[in-house]
């Protein structure tokens, strides 16, 4: 009884503190999880950014012996810029998915947790707490599906009645033994939009998801991004929102709870041209705050370079020109070859990649001019 009434002072606190949605489930081992991360692994689904090993992401007491509960958090977040920017000739622009909008959410959740784990400590100070978001060990979907946060979708996320999948995640794991929620009941029936939108493929059937094909992973890639993709990534700078905007329970959410979560519009949708030039203290100093710049400039600044060949932006030749020939890294003058190929320019742009095979030592970067001057070849006149 004394831990049902905690379980409701928990609540009224996180709704006092910001936290849109809250749920309780037992630390008992997820056993179905186990079995289709061993699926994902046989079949090599893996991104590589996984943490932990099978049994620290599957079974919480190897993480804290005397678990008992998981708390589940959800923070809701936008699915709608105010006043945003236009892409036109000359100042092309690249986007940020919808989950890099506003601050860092690692930074805003864990922020969360901390406030929560301080509460139940001041009403339990026997009690033990171990916090975390995204980048720990625990799958975050599984927590929150067993907690009654939502169902797990077809599209790999979960989906709340409230906010659709718009939503951060992040859990607590405790020694308190608190009441449990009861999990909500899967809505995706037989609807299969998302399966059927997803640009590669990569949602291989409804609730799993080939890491290896899937774009919001590609963009964070730092090595050539394989050929067939390109054509794929559109203006992606940093992840992808397809298998979420297509979802008919996310027609009309849109959250504007949470002011820290708010886009600047010239951040999240920027020009990409000068994308190409930025250094590495302007690009943290601009883009530093959200998550999509985790990986550094390298990715965005290659995923740029394919977004200026997915518009044909000819106004960046010039600029890519010079990417070619004084870059010092060999994935952006290939990447930069290749898009001289797919945006044209004739004689100039024919010169430009010549004179790059000469003088060019890395054989990928060589495979990289060829294929530009192949496309240059069948460019029509």
């Amino acid at each position: 009884m004394a831990n049902a009434y905690l379980k409701n002072e928990i609540v009224a606190y996180s709704k006092r503190i910001g936290i849109d949605k809250i749920g309780f489930a037992s630390a008992d081992p997820f056993i179905t999880l186990k079995s289709r991360l061993k699926i994902q692994q046989e079949n090599n689904y893996q991104s590589g950014f996984e943490k932990g090993t099978l049994e620290e992401r599957t079974e919480p007491s190897t993480l804290m012996p005397e678990a008992k509960t998981i708390i589940s958090i959800a923070l809701a977040y936008p699915s709608k810029m105010k006043n945003a920017p236009r892409s036109k000739r000359g100042e092309r622009r690249g986007i940020f998915c919808r989950a890099s909008w506003g601050e860092d959410y690692h930074h805003i959740l864990r922020r969360k947790l901390k406030a929560l784990e301080t509460f139940i400590l001041e009403n339990h100070p026997d009690a033990k707490c171990l916090s975390m978001v995204d980048t720990g060990e625990l799958a975050d979907r599984a927590v929150a599906e067993r907690a009654g946060i939502g169902w797990s979708g077809k599209n790999c996320a979960i989906i709340t009645p409230e906010f659709g999948s718009y939503v951060y995640l992040g859990e607590l794991i405790t020694t308190i033994d608190l009441p449990a929620d009861t999990p909500i009941l899967d809505q995706c029936g037989t609807c299969n939009k998302c399966v059927d939108a997803c640009p590669t493929g990569a949602l291989v059937q409804g609730g799993q998801l080939d890491s290896n094909k899937c774009i919001a992973f590609l963009t964070q890639t730092k090595d050539f991004l394989p050929d067939k993709y390109r054509k794929k990534l559109g203006n992606r700078l940093y992840g992808c929102d397809t298998c979420q905007v297509v979802c008919p329970e996310n027609k009309g959410k849109d959250a504007h709870h949470h002011p820290e979560m708010e886009p600047d519009p010239e951040v999240v949708k920027p020009k990409l041209i000068p994308l190409l030039m930025i250094s590495n203290r302007e690009f943290k100093g601009k883009f530093g705050a959200i998550s999509g710049s985790w990986r550094g400039k390298k990715p965005i600044q290659r995923n740029a370079i394919i977004a200026l060949a997915h518009y044909r932006e000819k106004e960046a030749l010039p600029h890519l020109f010079d990417l070619l020939k004084s870059d010092p890294r060999p994935v952006i003058r290939g990447t930069t070859a290749w898009a001289i190929g797919e945006i044209g320019g004739g004689n100039e742009s024919e010169q430009h990649l010549k004179a790059a095979q000469d003088r060019e030592k890395d054989e990928q970067v060589q495979e990289e001019i060829e294929k530009g001057l192949n496309i240059l070849k069948n460019e029509p006149k």
